[in-house]
């Protein structure tokens, strides 16, 4: 009987499975090996690296997972593919309403000053180059997934008819099609193009600590090991946004709605960050960092540096566990597998806690006590606004099923949970008094 309860109150499935992201992570280590080994230095490196990690995650999803046979992708496979003319039909107005929708987010880039100007130049130069080859290849695969659709009348397809009707007769479903068409789109534009800006600075930081340095200062290890599990993230989070993909079954199902979700998520990437220098929420003013505050505890130093390095591995094996379906304020599928096992926000109490750690934001340089207690408060409020973040994510999933169960189950069989019921008074049983 015990058996059979636990088994009924099994964790549930995750949409990813481990070994998509284990695969990736597999690659990406080769390719990393060899840029070391060859010594190899070229603009296409991150480039390449994005396909060492994305090739074996594709063939994993499609050989060994199937995902493209789960129902979720919207695909019937089974029957009989839709005329290429009527396919073409619905074709043509979605791939009307898919350029339109990158003419906004191209406006949008040419009117960010901050897109023209440093990291982000490389990002424009990426996309520069991929956009005929993306224009002459949606073509076919928009019409060829069309013939298999379930319903391929998606937001594409009703932005791109509120387009070539000028908007005469939009219903209230039409409107609600292209406003979330808008929401996703929206969100794979500003992300991709962040994540783009980031590769390279993130492979010269994770290839230019040298083995001999990491070897002899537990400082100079953990800031290699710390960019080289900050190279997983950016490199793997980077492919989720590219391959938002009904056959891969990583396709956005929705994107957060809510205008607090937005604002949370915003104020933490630029150019809207508030916490970069000089920011309102700057909290590293006079800065003495854990290095030089332990550098005279040659035992407490290197611990340090250990846990640094495991938050850090924490919070790339939280992106790890996407395997493609890696994206900000999106719905792509319910992760309870990996660290999503232990909390539903590993990245962001993994990433927290190596701030505190990793600033020790009360030791400050000018020996003021008032700039530690202000960088402290500061620090307080980042990771109140990542609160911020992680609620109005579960109020976006919340309607899903599949996280309401997730939910229910960590409530129960959560760290904390489990911690909380450990600590708890036990309540007596009520004795019913005799009569």
């Amino acid at each position: 009987m015990q058996h059979e309860q636990q088994q009924s109150d099994a964790r549930p499935r995750s949409a990813v499975s481990t070994g998509v992201g284990l695969v990736g992570l597999a690659g990406l280590a080769a390719f990393y090996g060899a840029v070391r080994l060859w010594a190899l230095d070229s603009p296409w490196v991150p480039l390449a690296g994005l396909a060492a990690c994305a090739l074996p995650m594709l063939l994993w999803s499609l050989l060994v997972d199937r995902v493209h046979r789960n129902p979720s992708t919207g695909i019937d496979w089974s029957a009989p593919p839709r005329p290429w003319q009527d396919a073409a039909d619905t074709g043509l107005v979605k791939l009307a309403g898919l350029w339109a929708t990158w003419g906004l987010i191209a406006g949008f880039y040419a009117l960010g000053r901050w897109y023209w100007s440093g990291d982000y130049l490389y990002a424009m130069d990426v996309l520069r180059m991929a956009l005929l080859p993306l224009l002459l290849l949606s073509i076919p695969y928009v019409i060829w997934l069309d013939r298999r659709l379930v319903e391929p009348r998606d937001g594409a397809w009703a932005f791109g008819t509120w387009l070539l009707t000028a908007g005469r007769g939009a219903d209230a479903a039409l409107r609600r099609k292209i406003a979330e068409h808008m929401r996703s789109w929206a969100i794979k534009g500003f992300f991709t193009a962040f994540m783009l800006s980031a590769l390279r600075g993130n492979w010269a930081a994770a290839t230019g600590v040298s083995p001999a340095a990491m070897a002899a200062d537990p400082v100079a290890l953990a800031d290699g090991l710390v960019a080289l599990m900050f190279l997983i993230d950016v490199s793997m989070g980077t492919v989720g946004y590219l391959f938002t993909m009904r056959p891969l079954d990583s396709h956005i199902r929705s994107g957060n709605p809510f205008v607090a979700g937005w604002t949370a998520a915003l104020i933490c990437y630029p150019p809207f960050i508030l916490m970069n220098a000089g920011g309102p929420l700057d909290y590293q003013q006079h800065q003495l960092g854990w290095a030089r505050a332990l550098s005279d505890h040659p035992l407490l130093q290197p611990l340090w540096a250990f846990a640094l390095v495991g938050l850090t591995a924490a919070y790339a094996w939280a992106t790890v566990a996407f395997g493609l379906r890696f994206s900000n304020l999106t719905h792509r599928g319910i992760l309870t597998h990996g660290p999503y096992r232990f909390t539903k926000h590993p990245a962001y109490v993994s990433k927290n806690l190596f701030w505190w750690m990793a600033t020790l934001p009360m030791l400050t340089t000018s020996g003021d006590w008032r700039d530690g207690l202000r960088n402290s408060c500061l620090l307080a409020v980042i990771s109140g606004v990542y609160f911020w973040r992680a609620k109005t994510e579960e109020r976006h999933l919340m309607p899903d099923p599949a996280y309401r169960a997730y939910a229910g189950w960590m409530a129960r069989h959560g760290p904390l949970a489990k911690a909380w019921a450990a600590v708890r008074p036990a309540h007596p049983k009520t004795v019913q008094p005799a009569e």
